[in-house]
C-alpha cells in the first residue's frame, strides 16, 4: 500500500504558477508601497472640513483617493495571494494582517469625506461642476455617496466604524485559517489500495467515483471532520450574524440584506423573486434526482450519491494542456480578439495553477488596477476543472476590459454581476461540446454534467441564499440561534430542494458550515441571478453572432462600474429586475431534462 500526498509548492514547475513578481518584483518593494499608502491617508486626512471650500479642493480630494484605492488593492491583493499560495507561510499571514491594517487606517483617514460631501448643497456642486471639467468625471461617484445620505453618520461616528474595520473582518479571518490550514480530514483507502488524506481539493473528485463506498467513507470522514468542531465553527457564523446586524442597525437599514444588496442599489425583490421562481422550478429538480436514483440503480438517494457519475463509458480526464486549449476553441464565437488576449493570459503568468500542500482551496480570480489579473485553480484533470478554468477565466476577462476601458474610479465590477462573465463561458464551453460530441453516449455524458450545473449554481445557490437570509432574519428578530438552530433549518432546505426520492443522511446538517460564501453575506444569491444572465447573454452571442458579442463587450465587460448593475446589464440586453431572466434560464434546465429523460428510457 502507498501513501499519495500533496506536492509542495516548491516542488511544482514554475510554468503552473501565477506571476506575482508582475505586481511587486520583490517583497520589500511591497513593504515601501505600505508606507507610500500610509503617508498619502494621512495626506488625506489633512483635506478634512476642505472639501467644501473649492471645485479644486474636491477634485484634489478625488484624485489622492484613486491613488490611494490603486496602492491598496495592490497591498491587499498581493498579500493574499502570496498567503493563499501557502496559507503555512507566517510571513505572508503577517503581511495579510498588515494589509488589513492598512486598509483600515485608510477607512478611518476617508472616514469624514462622505458626511463632507453630503453637507455640500445641489447648487454649490452644479457650481464645482461648471469650474470643472475634470470634477464631473467624479459626479457618478458622488451621486452614490448622495444615494447613501440616510444611512451616512457623522465624521465622528464614521471614524468609529472604520477603526472597527479589522475586528468586524475577524469571524471571516478565523473561518479562513481555521477552514484552510487547520482542520485536517481523515485518510481513505482508494479503490487502487492507496492511502490518501481527503482534502478541500479532492472531496468532490471522491465524490464524483464509481465506488459508493468510497463516496460514503468520504462524506463521513469530511462531515464527521465538522461534527468535531460543529460548537466552535457554529460561534464564528453565529459572530458574522451579530456583526451584519449591528451594523445594519447603526446604519438605519431595515434589515442585513437592505444594507448589503444597497452597495449595488438592487432592489430587494430581485433577491425574492429568484427565490420564489426557483421553488416554483423544484419539481423539476425533483424529477432529476427520481432520475438519477434510476439510473444509479439504488434503493434510496443518498447525499453522497450527487456527484456520482450516471453514463459510463467517455472520456472524463483532461489535462490542463487539453483544458486550455479546448476553453480556448470553445470560445471562439466571442472574436478574435478576445480569444487570443484569452490565450495570452493562459501562457503568462495569470494562472496558479495546481493544489499544493496548505494552499487556498476552491478557485478564484482576482486582481489589482494596473496588472493584469491572476487566478488560483486547484486543477484536478476532471471535466469540473475545465469548467472551472473556463469559468475563471470569464472572471479574469471581464477584469481586463474593465481596467483597460475604465479609470480606477470605475474599474472593476460589482458582486452582483460578478458572476455573469464567468458563467457564460461556461454556457459556451458546454454548447460547444455538446455540438461536438462523438456519439450518444457521450452527449448524455454532458447533457448531465449541464444539469448538474444548474444543480450546483441556480438551485444550489438559491438554497444557500435562502439560508443565510433565514438566519439572518432570525437573529434580526432577536430568535435563538444556534448550532443545532442552524443544523436543522439547513437540513429542511435539503429536504425541500431535494424532494421525495433523496434520503436526506443526517451527516448534512453539518455542511453549512464549510461553505465560506457565508462570511461574505449576501453574495452566493448572485450566482443564481449571474447564472440566468449567462444563459441568456451566451444563447444572444450563438444566435446574432457579431451584433450581440460586440454589444455583451463594449456594454457589459468594458462597462466596468459605470453605470448600477441592473442598468448595465439592461444595456447589454437583459433585464434582471424582472423574474424573467431566472424562469427562462429554469425552462431551459427542464428542456435538458427532458431530452435526458427520453434519451435513457
Amino acid at each position: 500500500m502507498s501513501e499519495k500526498r500533496l506536492q509542495k509548492r516548491d516542488e511544482i514547475s514554475d510554468e503552473y504558477k501565477w506571476k506575482l513578481e508582475d505586481m511587486y518584483e520583490t517583497d520589500e518593494l511591497w513593504e515601501a508601497e505600505c508606507e507610500k499608502a500610509s503617508q498619502l491617508a494621512e495626506k488625506l486626512s489633512g483635506l478634512k472640513g476642505h472639501l467644501a471650500d473649492s471645485a479644486a479642493t474636491l477634485l484634489d480630494f478625488f484624485k489622492k483617493q484613486d491613488e490611494l484605492s490603486y496602492y491598496l488593492e495592490r497591498i491587499v491583493v498581493y498579500a493574499n495571494e502570496r498567503s493563499h499560495q501557502d496559507t503555512a507561510v507566517s510571513k505572508y499571514q503577517a503581511y495579510v494582517s498588515k494589509a488589513e491594517t492598512l486598509t483600515v487606517q485608510a477607512s478611518g483617514a476617508l472616514a469624514f469625506a462622505s458626511p463632507e460631501i453630503l453637507q455640500i448643497d445641489d447648487k454649490t456642486l452644479e457650481s464645482f461642476y461648471s469650474e470643472s471639467n475634470e470634477l464631473m468625471h467624479y459626479k457618478r461617484a458622488i451621486d452614490e455617496i448622495m444615494r447613501q445620505k440616510a444611512h451616512t453618520l457623522s465624521a465622528a461616528e464614521e471614524n468609529i466604524l472604520a477603526q472597527c474595520g479589522e475586528m468586524a473582518a475577524a469571524p471571516e479571518n478565523i473561518f479562513s485559517m481555521f477552514n484552510n490550514a487547520d482542520i485536517k480530514f481523515p485518510y481513505i483507502t482508494d479503490v487502487e489500495g492507496n492511502k490518501i488524506r481527503i482534502t478541500h481539493g479532492n472531496f468532490i473528485d471522491f465524490l464524483s467515483s464509481k465506488d459508493r463506498s468510497l463516496r460514503k467513507q468520504v462524506f463521513r470522514g469530511v462531515y464527521d471532520s465538522y461534527k468535531k468542531w460543529s460548537n466552535t465553527v457554529s460561534m464564528m457564523y453565529i459572530s458574522k450574524l451579530k456583526n451584519d446586524t449591528f451594523y445594519a442597525r447603526v446604519r438605519k437599514y431595515d434589515s442585513a440584506r437592505a444594507m448589503y444588496l444597497s452597495d449595488g442599489d438592487i432592489p430587494e425583490s430581485v433577491y425574492d423573486n429568484l427565490i420564489e421562481t426557483v421553488h416554483a422550478h423544484l419539481p423539476a429538480l425533483h424529477r432529476y434526482m427520481a432520475l438519477r436514483k434510476k439510473l444509479l440503480g439504488v434503493e434510496h438517494l443518498h447525499m453522497y450519491d450527487l456527484f456520482a457519475p450516471i453514463v459510463d463509458n467517455v472520456q472524463t480526464t483532461y489535462t490542463y494542456d487539453e483544458a486550455k486549449k479546448l476553453v480556448a476553441k470553445a470560445l471562439e464565437p466571442m472574436g478574435d480578439e478576445y480569444v487570443s488576449t484569452l490565450k495570452a493570459g493562459m501562457e503568462s503568468g495569470w494562472i496558479d495553477v495546481y493544489e499544493n500542500e496548505n494552499k487556498r482551496s476552491g478557485a478564484y480570480s482576482w486582481g489589482a488596477y494596473g496588472t493584469h489579473p491572476y487566478v488560483l485553480l486547484n486543477y484536478a484533470d476532471n471535466l469540473d476543472s475545465v469548467f472551472t478554468l473556463a469559468h475563471e477565466m470569464g472572471h479574469a476577462m471581464h477584469t481586463y476590459y474593465s481596467n483597460e476601458h475604465q479609470s480606477i474610479a470605475y474599474a472593476g465590477y460589482l458582486i452582483f454581476v460578478a458572476e455573469v462573465a464567468s458563467t457564460c463561458n461556461e454556457s459556451l464551453l458546454m454548447h460547444y461540446m455538446l455540438e461536438h460530441c462523438e456519439d450518444e453516449n457521450e452527449r448524455k455524458y454532458l447533457m448531465t454534467h449541464f444539469l448538474d450545473g444548474f444543480r450546483t449554481t441556480l438551485f444550489r445557490q438559491a438554497q444557500f441564499a435562502e439560508f443565510e437570509h433565514i438566519a439572518h432574519r432570525k437573529m434580526q428578530k432577536g430568535e435563538p440561534v444556534t448550532k443545532d438552530v442552524l443544523n436543522e433549518l439547513w437540513h429542511e432546505l435539503n429536504v425541500q430542494y431535494y424532494g421525495p426520492d433523496m434520503r436526506v443522511d443526517d451527516e448534512i446538517s453539518y455542511e453549512w458550515m464549510r461553505i465560506p460564501h457565508f462570511y461574505t453575506p449576501y453574495y452566493v444569491y448572485q450566482y443564481s441571478t449571474g447564472y440566468s444572465a449567462a444563459v441568456a447573454f451566451s444563447k444572444k452571442i450563438l444566435e446574432e453572432g457579431k451584433p450581440a458579442v460586440d454589444k455583451y463587450i463594449e456594454n457589459f465587460l468594458c462597462g466596468g462600474c459605470s453605470k448600477n448593475p441592473i442598468e448595465l446589464l439592461k444595456s447589454a440586453g437583459v433585464d434582471m429586475s424582472t423574474p424573467k431572466p431566472v424562469d427562462d434560464a429554469l425552462n431551459v434546465f427542464e428542456d435538458y431534462l427532458k431530452q435526458f429523460e427520453t434519451a435513457t428510457k
